[in-house]
């Protein structure tokens, strides 16, 4: 019986599907667990700055590129409206991460993160809420048109 082992075109088909896996969904896994590792150092009940502060401090220790406090500017009917709201972070380029610390998030969170996606065109969307321990529990993907 002969073994079937790959060869150098099924080698290439697996790394061209790896590479097509969305970015967003390899950057979540990434600023989830930078999340986490903030909360277990910092715990719960600080202000949002200090998580915000902090989330850029682990984000750079792990080499994930972001910017802070993004102005986003909204559009009414094709005529620009000026600046909506700001991104407490973009990651990648592709991940919008709004932080929050309440006691529990409320569906208008997910409708605004909703909002932020569609004007910056952007697909996904994470919300962190450091109010609840552990934060795993209270992080909630907003999906854009996928």
């Amino acid at each position: 019986m002969k073994t079937q082992r790959p060869d150098a075109e099924d080698a290439e088909v697996a790394q061209k599907t790896q590479k097509e896996q969305p970015v967003e969904n390899d950057c979540s896994h990434a600023i989830i667990g930078a999340a986490v590792e903030v909360q277990r150092i910092l715990g719960v009940g600080l202000l949002e700055s200090a998580y915000s502060a902090a989330l850029a401090i682990e984000l750079t220790e792990r080499g994930i590129a972001f910017e802070r406090e993004v102005p986003i500017t909204g559009r009414y009917k094709g005529r620009e409206v000026g600046l909506a709201y700001r991104a407490d972070f973009i990651v990648e380029h592709a991940v919008i991460v709004e932080l929050k610390v309440v006691d529990a998030l409320a569906e208008i969170h997910r409708a605004q993160l909703l909002s932020y996606l569609r004007l910056a065109e952007l697909k996904l969307g994470l919300l962190l809420n450091f109010n609840v321990f552990p934060v795993v529990k209270a992080i909630h993907r907003v999906v854009n048109k996928l």
